[in-house]
């Protein structure tokens, strides 16, 4: 790059997951000038000190790799889209946090099922629901009205997201083996994925903290090949699954009076892109018996072009930025190619 272009110009995008943090810089015109891969590292679940200094190391690697100082301010907004920033409060909590670092001159932060919503819709209008380790939606009407749920888990009426699916997976398979439960395919293919004789070997190793509940992620893709494979007992779990995404879309569609409107409905999170079609086109027929004129589609790019596309809408840019922003992430292969942070950021989560 010849020139660069002035801090007053860029974006400074951040989508905070609980397994990875995507930082990206951007330009006014939709360029990317750098994007950066980190830990998952959510200020309410490791700390805001914690949370917000691997913020600001993968933010120094991006300014660094995009050619500037690597020293604050690193652009003219933050857009900050984080994972359990599920409450209004929360959301200005953290954005009071971020401010004071003075990453830029304007700051906004929101949950980052709002940056799902930006990534799948052209306006930022319309409902959105992620399924990845948790589950969660919002909606968004084009007069700005807004509906949205908790997201506590089961104190707030949540089902679903990757680590309750395999639980549930795992305790289907529990009852198959001892004889509470239904027989189901479950059972030897929990087995064999954990190369364990027994499920009561398997519940060992978990109790004894042999093997880590975080292993239960593993059971969810699993728990769909089973179901595909036409096993009622997992088929179940996945039309449950179905009713729940549909269930929080159609509510949020609703509240905010969208039923009878072409309205986007977008889906995204691990669970939900690696679902496959069928349980997608499951989730849209029920959306539709609702509001038949929703458009119910998987997110085609990352969310963190979500919230850069947020940070663009902030500075004013125009439609041929969005354009330029989204073509560089539909190529073949972008996620996979994008940088990484060094290792004192922490080692970078699965893509």
């Amino acid at each position: 790059m010849s020139e660069r272009p002035e801090i007053s110009d860029l974006v400074l995008a951040i989508d905070g997951g609980n397994s990875k943090t995507d930082v990206m810089l951007v330009t006014r015109d939709g360029q990317v000038l750098s994007r950066v891969r980190g830990p998952g590292s959510p200020p309410q679940t490791v700390g805001m000190q914690r949370g917000l200094d691997t913020f600001e190391r993968l933010i120094t690697e991006a300014a660094r790799q995009a050619g500037y100082s690597g020293e604050a301010p690193f652009a003219a907004h933050t857009s900050a889209y984080l994972a359990g920033a599920d409450l209004p409060k929360e959301e200005q909590f953290l954005q009071e946090a971020i401010t004071a670092r003075g990453w830029s001159a304007t700051t906004m932060v929101a949950n980052d099922t709002f940056a799902l919503l930006r990534a799948g819709s052209p306006t930022g209008a319309g409902v959105a629901v992620v399924c990845g380790a948790g589950i969660n939606a919002v909606g968004v009407a084009p007069d700005g009205r807004v509906h949205r749920f908790p997201a506590l888990g089961r104190i707030s009426g949540d089902w679903g997201g990757g680590a309750h699916l395999g639980s549930e997976a795992l305790w289907l398979a529990v009852r198959a083996e001892d004889g509470r439960g239904l027989p189901t395919e479950l059972l030897p293919a929990v087995l064999a994925h954990f190369a364990v004789g027994s499920m009561l070997e398997l519940i060992e190793r978990l109790h004894f903290g042999e093997l880590s509940e975080d292993v239960l992620h593993e059971l969810c893709p699993l728990l769909f090949r089973v179901a595909a494979a036409g096993d009622a007992v997992a088929a179940e779990v996945v039309d449950r699954l179905a009713e729940e995404v549909s269930l929080l879309a159609t509510v949020s569609l609703q509240s905010l009076g969208l039923t009878g409107e072409p309205v986007d409905v977008v889906l995204g999170g691990g669970v939900l892109t690696g679902v496959g079609a069928t349980v997608i086109d499951e989730v849209a027929r029920r959306c539709k018996a609702v509001a038949p004129l929703a458009t119910v589609s998987v997110v085609e790019v990352i969310p963190v072009v979500g919230a850069a596309l947020a940070g663009l809408d902030a500075l004013g840019a125009d439609r041929a930025a969005e354009i330029r922003l989204r073509e560089s992430f539909l190529a073949p292969a972008t996620d996979e190619s994008a940088p990484i942070a060094d290792g004192d950021a922490g080692e970078p989560a699965a893509v």
